[in-house]
């Protein structure tokens, strides 16, 4: 008796979860739409609703009056329902947002880090951004759904733990059991450029692709796989370490930050750009880069870099495009082996991206085959470098439409 209690309740979560991503995906929608779309009959799918609105997980939002027949009330997703704190950790920056439960920015505060600092620094430096969030957020009335960490490197999601983070020197850091002792809210961690993905599927501009690998272009590259509609994490659950792909075998090569040579990330990550623009200005080539850096006494950083680009600066622009074509070439692979309906590239590079977009496409037309490339397009973005920040509030917010149960507990 209890397993068939048990069995009609796990029915129910899993019907429950495909009627609120079908409202998520395609609202405003009626009812009747839903029972079309989801194959349930009108019944089940009214019952469902019900239940979704008690938890204020969706709302009504006026009529349908087209077409013949009564109004039909029509259903979306109730962006007020509460708030997910959203944290990125970088390897230079920590970044702190609190979104509703759409991923509409309420409130956010950036802070720079240094890579090099003790671990436990950097840690208490993003939950003391973090707490004052949830002070901020206890001022107003905020209801707090949950908090999502994205981080580089390798991720063991099922228990929480950073195994590895190359471009950090950071093993088996427990973040769930840290923030969730600290904050007493649900906490979940997942990869910066997995989560980024997942954000993309739900807010961004994948929505409706089931296939699309996202990429993180920052200070190292990472990937996100999305196949038949799933993130893909490998046996493992740390698929998706393009950077780490050699592209170069000569021993003389640069070595990565995770210990080996001819890494794909060392030719088109931020490093690699700066260092191009630095070997130019060595050898004197002309440029308004000096006398930007000097005029605002700032080092030399890719938004620097950028706002040469912007002023005609041909050293930033031929810089930017010897990434494109390295970015390029590595992406071409991947469109060989995954065949995808799309790449999206995000994170701190994309805000060069329409100096590295023109190299990357000329690049990956050259390199990939042509019956793999024929639909794939290549896009940035609409989050720019929020784009793992965004992904630390969509891994929250997804928990919550696999499992709409979890949201009622949590309100009562």
């Amino acid at each position: 008796m209890n397993q068939n209690i048990a069995d009609q309740a796990y029915v129910r979560e899993i019907n429950l979860s495909l009627v609120l991503r079908l409202i998520h995906t395609q609202s405003p929608i009626s009812r009747a739409q839903l029972a079309v779309v989801s194959g349930l009959n009108k019944s089940t799918v009214s019952s469902l609703v019900d239940d979704l609105l008690e938890s204020r997980l969706v709302h009504e939002t006026g009529s349908n009056t087209g077409g013949a027949g009564r109004p039909a009330t029509l259903l979306e997703i109730n962006p007020q329902v509460g708030c997910i704190i959203g944290v990125e950790l970088g390897v230079d920056f920590v970044s702190v947002a609190v979104t509703d439960f759409l991923g509409n920015i309420l409130w956010r505060r950036r802070e720079d880090a240094d890579s090099t600092d003790d671990q436990d620094k950097m840690i208490n430096q993003t939950l003391q951004i973090v707490k004052e969030a949830m002070s901020i957020g206890k001022k107003k009335n905020y209801h707090f759904l949950g908090l999502g960490l994205a981080t580089p490197g390798t991720v063991d999601v099922e228990n929480g733990v950073l195994t590895f983070a190359p471009n950090l020197h950071w093993r088996n850091v427990p973040f769930v059991k840290i923030f969730s002792e600290q904050t007493k809210l649900k906490v979940f961690v997942e990869n910066d450029a997995n989560a980024a993905a997942i954000a993309e599927h739900l807010f961004g501009t994948a929505r409706h692709s089931q296939d699309f690998l996202f990429v993180f272009a920052g200070v190292g590259i990472g990937g996100g796989l999305f196949l038949n509609g799933e993130l893909y994490r490998g046996r493992n659950g740390y698929a998706g370490e393009i950077g780490h792909s050699p592209i170069m075998a000569e021993p003389s090569q640069t070595v990565c930050h995770c210990g080996n040579r001819g890494c794909w990330e060392t030719y088109a990550n931020q490093y690699s750009i700066i260092q191009r623009v630095q070997a130019r200005l060595e050898v004197r080539r002309s440029s308004i880069i000096p006398k930007l850096m000097a005029e605002q006494n700032a080092p030399l950083s890719i938004p620097l870099i950028k706002q040469a680009a912007d002023a005609g600066d041909i050293e930033a622009i031929d810089s930017f495009n010897e990434a494109g074509h390295a970015m390029g070439q590595g992406l071409a692979g991947l469109i060989n082996i995954f065949n995808p309906e799309k790449i999206v590239i995000g994170g701190p590079l994309s805000v060069a991206g329409e100096y590295l977009l023109p190299a990357i496409k000329e690049t990956v037309t050259r390199h990939a085959l042509p019956e793999s490339m024929q639909h794939a397009s290549v896009v940035l973005s609409p989050f720019g470098p929020d784009a793992s920040l965004i992904g630390a509030i969509a891994i929250v917010a997804n928990n919550i439409l696999s499992q709409p149960t979890n949201a009622k507990k949590d309100k009562k």
